[in-house]
């Protein structure tokens, strides 16, 4: 008995040490662990199971455990480290992809769901690489997977708060990388407030979205007509200010733009547009307003040539000077903004004076050129090296014109440096050279009258065709009038031809044609009390042929100026017309060509 309840003690003593500071639970899991001991710690409990065992002397000794399994269970049950743990060997860390995923997992805003049979990767496994050398590239994945993260907040918002389609909603969120990078900023400070302390991420960014009011701000934008692109970049362009865009769209308003074109100028300003004050615009507005802008236009101007917005007074005023500068009064420059305001604000001051100064090499003054840009503001927008030089190039060489009348066509007809080479201009030089028109005379022809290369063929070839066959005139008469061309068939070269007809009258085309009506009538009908007079002997022979000389020789008074052709223009060079002879030209033509 005495052994007996010895080895009861000593086998006690141990158990109670293991058991005691295990919970319930505990004693359910460990079970195996009584049940090997006991079949040794009590050998009569055994010695009765089994009555035709033989009465052997019992074995005190208690059985172990490996060392492993030992530790194992020694450092679940108590708080203090196991030293025989650290004689094995830490498991390597995982693989480069493995740590990718871990650290995406463990960032996620929702765990992947599990099912029976999936693999799992357990979090605690992230603690197993601190490797320095790949610490600067888990930032930066991190980083990625944050931004993940509050994309799919921000849609959320947009679909819950903005009622937005998830497609609208992608598409627009894919358009705001620096607007999400702001959110994701502003909501990791907010951590620092007492007050968010203890807040998760995706509620600290929610509440950064719904406080910059951005959603109702891409409402109104996609309500005046913005692609989700343009949306996008003007939201990034706030950088989180969303408030200044509503203050400028107010601003704009005031300035009578219209609401459908708010918008793009917002988009097309600037990238600091967003940050000028009202103070600053309202400047520059009335700086333009005093130098002939008017106030109902500026609406336009601004709509149509928003970068002006994001200019300092200063250089408004040097590129206001450099019209300025060419004789351009207040009145036409205000006309000139107002038909075309990229003039003002498009290209740069050094673009423009280079421009400037071909035109100047090719024999134009600075008072012509300010013309020149009135009546065809364009001209400076166009480039030097693929369209205005080319342009040059063409009409002195191909076209005929000499190097003395270059100046002349180019301030009487700007227009011709805008038309396609190919398209417009070779094709109308080929259909007059097919009437038998030589080079020379063709190009004294666009000397006199440069719009002659931008009609179309179709609109030629009648007048043309009716010129030489119902009027029956040489092709001289073209030559010396090429401007007839600038003339209505129906309303006036026909209801004319018809009326000199009648009456017997045979006139050139410059005063049958550029005229007013009165004048015409008035012409005609002293024509025909001239030979009245004369066939009723009331006039002599003689001074009926020189009061007839004198009429269709002397100038014709009342003219209407066409089209391209300013008084200004023809007095600015000393253009020497010489007179074209009968010899230059080949006056046949085949009915083909007619």
């Amino acid at each position: 008995m005495g052994c007996c309840g010895a080895a009861k003690m000593a086998v006690s003593s141990p158990l109670t040490q293991l058991t005691t500071p295990l919970p319930f639970y505990h004693y359910q899991s460990h079970l195996h662990l009584h049940l090997h001991i006991l079949p040794k710690a009590f050998p009569s409990a055994a010695a009765s199971s089994h009555p035709d065992h033989n009465h052997d002397p019992p074995d005190l000794t208690i059985r172990k455990h490996n060392s492993k399994s030992t530790a194992l269970l020694l450092q679940r049950l108590s708080h203090f480290p196991n030293p025989n743990l650290n004689s094995h060997h830490p498991p390597p860390p995982p693989p480069p992809d493995d740590k990718s995923k871990l650290l995406e997992r463990s960032l996620l805003r929702k765990r992947t769901p599990q099912f029976p049979g999936s693999i799992s990767l357990d979090s605690s496994s992230l603690d197993s690489f601190r490797d320095d050398d790949d610490e600067h590239r888990m930032i930066m994945r991190a980083l990625e997977i944050r931004r993940k993260v509050t994309a799919e907040i921000f849609k959320e918002v947009m679909m819950t708060k903005g009622k937005f389609g998830i497609t609208y909603a992608t598409n627009l969120t894919e358009t705001l990388t620096d607007f999400l990078d702001y959110v994701m900023i502003e909501a990791a400070a907010m951590k620092r407030s007492p007050e968010f302390s203890d807040s998760t991420f995706n509620f600290r960014a929610k509440i950064v979205i719904e406080d910059s009011e951005v959603v109702p701000c891409i409402r109104w934008l996609k309500h005046n007509s913005l692609s989700y692109p343009q949306i996008g970049k003007l939201i990034c362009l706030s950088k989180g200010d969303i408030g200044s865009i509503r203050r400028l769209a107010v601003w704009l308003k005031s300035i009578h733009v219209k609401g459908r074109f708010i918008g793009v100028a917002l988009v097309k300003a600037g990238d600091h547009f967003l940050e000028r004050s009202d103070e600053e615009l309202n400047e520059i507005v009335e700086y333009l307003e005093s130098n002939g802008v008017k106030r109902d236009w500026m609406g336009c101007v601004m709509s149509r040539c928003p970068q002006l917005l994001s200019y300092s007074l200063e250089e408004v005023k040097a590129r206001t000077g450099f019209y300025f500068e060419m004789g351009i009064n207040e009145k036409d420059f205000g006309t000139m903004v107002f038909d075309f305001p990229r003039v003002l604000g498009y290209y740069t001051l050094v673009e423009m004076n280079q421009k400037v100064k071909f035109f100047q090499d090719i024999g134009i003054r600075d008072d012509a050129i300010g013309k020149m840009l009135v009546k065809f503001p364009p001209l400076l927008t166009y480039s030097l090296y693929k369209k205005i030089r080319p342009a040059i190039i063409f009409l002195m060489t191909k076209a005929g014109v000499s190097e003395r009348d270059i100046g002349k066509v180019i301030v009487l007809g700007p227009e011709l440096l805008g038309c396609n080479i190919v398209k417009k201009l070779e094709v109308n030089v080929k259909y007059f050279r097919s009437l038998g028109i030589h080079h020379g005379v063709l190009g004294e022809m666009i000397a006199d009258f440069p719009m002659l290369l931008r009609y179309n063929i179709d609109v030629l070839r009648p007048k043309y065709r009716y010129l030489r066959r119902t009027m029956v005139r040489p092709l001289k008469a073209l030559i010396e009038f090429p401007r007839f061309f600038s003339y209505s068939l129906e309303g006036r070269i026909i209801p004319r031809h018809k009326v000199l007809t009648e009456n017997c009258i045979n006139l050139k085309l410059r005063y049958m044609l550029a005229c007013t009506d009165e004048d015409f009538e008035k012409r005609v009908k002293t024509i025909v009390e001239r030979r009245q007079g004369f066939e009723s002997g009331v006039l002599s022979e003689d001074v009926y042929n020189s009061d007839m000389s004198d009429d269709e020789d002397s100038p014709v008074k009342g003219t209407i100026p066409d089209d391209g052709e300013r008084e200004a223009g023809l007095t600015m060079f000393d253009d020497g017309e010489s007179e074209t002879e009968s010899n230059m030209l080949d006056d046949s033509d085949s009915d083909a060509e007619l």
